[in-house]
Order: C-alpha cells, then structure tokens, then sequence
C-alpha cells in the first residue's frame, strides 16, 4: 500500500533570494518527514517591497535592500552557495511557468537547482524564452512543447497559482502552508519541520 503523505503547498519564485536560500533544506523535509512538497510560483514584487523602480528608492529603501542582501549573504556563505543581486527588477513570469512544466513532468528540482544557481550567479536571464528553453532541453524535458505551454495554457495556471497564494493568505516568498498554517521566509524551515513534529509526521529512523 504506497505511503500516505501530507501535502505542504510550498510559495516560490525564481527572482527571490530567500526562495533560493530555502529549497534544499525545504525539499530535504521529504525525507526526514512523511510529507510532499507541492511547488507553486507566486511573483514576488520587488517594487512594492522595496520602494518602487530602481530610481524612485529612497536611502532609507536603499539601506533596507543593502541590509536584507547583507543577510541573504551570511546563509549564502554559511553554505557555500554564490547569491549577487539582481542588476534590474526581472520579470520571472517564463521561469515561473516552466517550474510548473518542469514540476508536471518530475523535474522540478533539476530543473530550480540549474535556474536559482545560474540566476543569482547572473549567467542566467529568466526574462529570455530561449535561455530558460535551454534549461528544460538540459533537465531532459521537451523545449519545444514548453514553449508551446508557454503561449497557450501556462498564462492561465500561472494566474491560478497566484491566486491560490492569495487564498492562503501568502504575502511573500517562500512561504509555506501546512495544515492551514503558514510559514516565511527561509529560516522558518526550523519551524516548520517542528510543526510536522507535532503532527506525527516524522519518518522513523532506521
């Protein structure tokens, strides 16, 4: 009889450095916890966090973004992972739906590695169909049909895994949702792999 596993809706967008930051130990809850992850793309906006364009930000917009990448930086180091920050405000609307093509067909995790490593590295534009194509073609998914996703059916999911988020109550990424409680940010994994604990939901250690 397969195993019976809580669904924890998990919040992401490609753009978001604390998105990048929670993916391996959020997924690494997969095997410590009888859960599955269920990836959904919520666009993260940077404008309305953060002051607006990039010249329309004030010092004080300014100081936060300088302290929040200072923060990204302390978990980045701690782990060895390279995190720079974004030279422009990125659409992410084409890696968004190819997460959800990539996560259809069981490759969402070769898939996100490749795009938040290249992404925050800048060897990536999530904005180009053609480089994020390229990733999908890489992860061993059809480019072409993606592509063709992309301009029919993808639109439309991406509006309906937002507003799910909405229905959640989520507010920003990543952010989590188990039995009806949310978590965000990050260095919440802790919190919610204490809440898996109290619902019984730790696997056994052989």
């Amino acid at each position: 009889m397969p195993e019976s596993l809580e669904t924890i809706r998990f919040y992401y967008d490609y753009k978001s450095p604390f998105t990048y930051l929670a993916l391996e130990p959020a997924f690494q809850l997969e095997q410590t916890h009888r859960i599955r992850m269920r990836p959904l793309p919520l666009d993260f906006n940077p404008r309305g966090a953060y002051g607006g364009e990039l010249e329309q930000r004030t010092e004080r917009d300014w100081r936060k973004v300088r302290y929040l990448y200072l923060d990204v930086r302390r978990h980045a180091n701690a782990r060895g992972m390279i995190i720079r920050g974004p030279q422009k405000l990125f659409d992410s609307s084409i890696a968004m739906m190819a997460g959800i093509w990539a996560d259809r067909h069981g490759k969402f995790r070769p898939f996100s590695d490749r795009v938040f490593e290249r992404f925050f590295k800048r060897e990536l534009n999530i904005e180009d169909i053609s480089a994020v194509a390229a990733v999908v073609d890489e992860v061993g998914l059809d480019s072409a049909a993606f592509r063709k996703y992309a301009e029919t059916d993808g639109p439309g999911d991406l509006k309906a895994s937002f507003a799910e988020g909405e229905r959640d109550g989520a507010f920003g990424v990543p952010t989590f949702v188990a039995a009806g409680e949310l978590f965000w940010g990050n260095d919440r994994v802790v919190w919610l792999a204490k809440k898996l604990d109290a619902m019984g939901l730790r696997r056994e250690s052989k």
